[in-house]
């Protein structure tokens, strides 16, 4: 027998062997990541879609599709023209623990415990945070905000007006966000978006009025091929119309 040869075959089966069991435990990681974001949940077309023009979800799939009214909001005081000082200043750290930035800003700001931190606000500047205003202490509305200003890790000062939001009526169930999301996979993004978030909340187009009046929507962060900036898509949450998206540099590039 020729032993070299015979070791020769054997470490190349070896080698094969290792290959396929690399892509098999490959495979198997794609498969559970996709699980647990909910990408196996998606239609067959959208599935296909994602595929043939090479877009990523890189953000779980919310299953919830919860009964929402329209409301109406308006803002109680008039929005200043620029920011306010804060007395004391607070770490701009806070701005990840909800119920501290509470406690650090409510004297200054008492309806703080009222917003939620936004990271994809489409704003271009890196020296802000930007919260929304939300409607029974959990839906954020996408049209009002609270500007959070810092320097050198401390919340310095703010920008931004008390909002009263209430209950237009019209309860409806919203849409699955998978059905959203494959109206925009399918016929929306271009290749090689990546969609980064996926957020329920409201939104509605402004007019001349003092009491606006805001839908409940799916709202999509969705990165650009170029890696340069992102835009955002709104899916009406009772009807499945896509609002025409914007778009926006992202934080920190100049």
């Amino acid at each position: 027998m020729d032993w070299g040869r015979a070791k020769n075959v054997l470490i190349y089966a070896f080698l094969l062997l290792n290959l396929v069991l690399g892509y098999q435990l490959w495979n198997d990681y794609r498969e559970q990541q996709g699980a647990s974001l909910g990408i196996d949940s998606l239609s067959e077309s959208t599935q296909r879609a994602m595929e043939e023009k090479n877009i990523q979800v890189l953000t779980s799939v919310p299953a919830e599709t919860p009964s929402l009214p329209k409301i109406s909001y308006r803002y109680t005081e008039k929005v200043p023209s620029k920011p306010i000082e804060l007395e004391v200043p607070a770490d701009s750290k806070l701005i990840f623990a909800p119920s501290d930035l509470k406690s650090a800003l409510q004297n200054e700001i008492p309806n703080i415990g009222d917003y939620s931190y936004d990271a994809f606000a489409g704003s271009n500047e890196d020296d802000l945070f930007t919260l929304h205003p939300l409607f029974d202490q959990q839906w954020p509305l996408f049209n009002a905000k609270l500007d959070l200003f810092y320097t050198d890790q401390k919340i310095t000062s703010y920008l931004g007006a008390p909002v009263d939001i209430q209950d237009a009526g019209g309860e409806t169930q919203v849409l699955p966000a998978q059905k959203a999301l494959g109206t925009l996979v399918e016929n929306y993004l271009p290749e090689g978006s990546v969609v980064k978030e996926i957020t329920l909340g409201f939104y509605g187009q402004t007019f001349d009025s003092e009491t606006q009046v805001a839908a409940p929507v799916w709202r999509f962060t969705v990165e650009n091929d170029d890696l340069s900036a992102y835009s955002v898509y709104y899916v009406q949450g009772g009807n499945g119309d896509v609002i025409s998206p914007s778009s926006s540099e992202r934080k920190g590039d100049q």
